[in-house]
Order: structure tokens, then sequence, then C-alpha cells
């Protein structure tokens, strides 16, 4: 038997109707066959791309993640034995979800400490909000963490240095102020240094400008991601839009600064 589809939307394959399709493309080497194969489990591939992008920085292109996850996928199918147990979307799930985390790897110096801190910080603040209705202050934020308010600040500049794309987002500092990020970073006495503040205000001029020119629809999903910390599926619903078109907006709009701010590269370099 083989796998059917609706007119609405593709029909999960049982485990037999997937391996009789498998066995049709191993006896015939058919791509036709093998492509649709890769139909059957390409929604797989975005539901484990878009489940861990949602955990992740938003300097990763949700389409890199994609690209490999179907480059897995492809490769599960021409190196999957069912002899070993599994059944072809068991196997394809481990190599897909493996296959974004080593890409997330590549595209990430910062040391798996350093995210580790990351994810414990967010939880942190997510925890205490919900519990007591507003946002951490610094001291609050470092006592949950049992850390002093000194570390906190370090581990939050590491942070920040460590992802490049995001020095001159818009942040809330703590205050609950609109800031930019490269405002929160911790210059010591390169702050009284008068070619770091020329390089610093020459930087940021040239983001606002870069952002301003910004069609309306892709600053608005910027300003409700980084300056409301909502998550990509509660942007799609508030501007009643799906989750997938939202990161396509986002995806756009980096793609737009980076090309704008290709050039100066090195001076946001410097003042970083």
């Amino acid at each position: 038997m083989k796998p059917t589809t609706s007119s609405g939307s593709r029909r999960r394959v049982s485990a037999e109707d997937a391996l009789a399709l498998w066995r049709e493309y191993k006896e015939t080497g058919s791509l036709q066959v093998r492509n649709r194969l890769v139909m059957t489990y390409a929604p797989l591939v975005k539901y484990i791309v878009f489940k861990k992008v949602r955990e992740l920085p938003a300097r990763c292109e949700v389409e890199d993640f994609i690209s490999c996850g179907l480059e897995a996928l492809i490769a599960s199918i021409d190196r999957y034995d069912p002899e070993k147990g599994a059944t072809l979307e068991q196997f394809a799930w481990t190599r897909i979800h493996g296959a974004v985390l080593d890409e997330l790897r590549r595209q990430d110096w910062a040391p798996r400490s350093l995210r580790r801190w990351e994810r414990d910080i967010a939880r942190a603040r997510d925890q205490f909000t919900t519990i007591q209705g507003r946002r951490p202050t610094r001291e609050e934020l470092a006592d949950a963490l049992s850390i002093t308010v000194d570390e906190l600040r370090r581990r939050e500049d590491d942070i920040s240095v460590s992802d490049v794309t995001s020095l001159n987002t818009l942040v809330i500092s703590d205050d609950e102020t609109t800031v930019e990020r490269i405002d929160t970073l911790a210059d010591g006495d390169a702050k009284r240094d008068p070619e770091h503040q020329a390089a610093n205000s020459e930087a940021k001029a040239k983001f606002r400008r870069a952002f301003d020119n910004l069609p309306q629809r892709e600053r608005e999903v910027a300003v409700l991601l980084y300056v409301k910390n909502l998550t990509l599926r509660e942007i799609g619903e508030v501007m009643g839009v799906s989750e997938s078109r939202i990161c396509q907006i986002h995806s756009q709009l980096k793609r737009t600064l980076k090309q704008q701010l290709s050039d100066d590269a090195v001076l946001f370099s410097a003042v970083g």
C-alpha cells in the first residue's frame, strides 16, 4: 500500500506504508519514489527545526537549519536498514535532530558552558516573572541563581558579546527602559576613550538608519521579538499570520540588516 494524501493536508503515513515505499525505492532506485518519501517526512524536518529554534537566540537562520535537516532526511533514507529494528521515521528523526544540533554548534563559537548560563538566566527570569508578576531586579535575579550581582553582570556581558548579530538590537534595561544591547555592555575605561565613543555613536547611527529603512512589517516583528520578548508564535497571533510566516519575515529583516551593515563589520566589532 502506498501513502496517500488529501487535498487539505498530508496524512500521517504508517510505518508499514513507509517501509513498502522505501523497499520500492531500494528495488528500483527511482528518484521519484525517493522524493515521495522526502515529501512524506518533510513536515518532520520543519517540526524538529521550529521546536529547536524557539529555544535558540535570534541569530540563527531558520533556512539553514531546514536545509541541513532535509539533507539529513535524504541521507537517512539512503542509509536506513530495517533489520536494525527502528522504523524509518525513528531513524530519520535521530539523524535530522543530530544534524540540526551539529549545525547549531557549527554556527555558534561560544562554549557550551556559556549557553547553559544563558538558558539558566532566562529560566530564572521567567520563573520569577511568573510567580511575582513582574521582571526581577538584577539583585533578585542574582539571588535566584545563587551568584553575586557582579558575577551575573559578567555572565550577561559574555552572553551579549558572544551574539554578534544582536549587539545593536533593542532590549529592556534594569530600569525597564528600552536601550540598545550595545549600551548594556561593560566597557570599563573605554567609556572615557573619545575614539571609542565616536565609534560607538557612529555604529548606533548606522544601525538606526538601517533599521528605519526596513519595511514597517519587519520593524514591527523586530520590536515584538526583541523589545516585547514575544515568541514567534505569539507574534504570529498578534499580527494575524502563521508562525512560519513570522520566521520568514524575521529571516528577511536579518538578511537585509546584514547586507546593509556588512561594510561596517569592523566598526561594529570595534565597539563590541
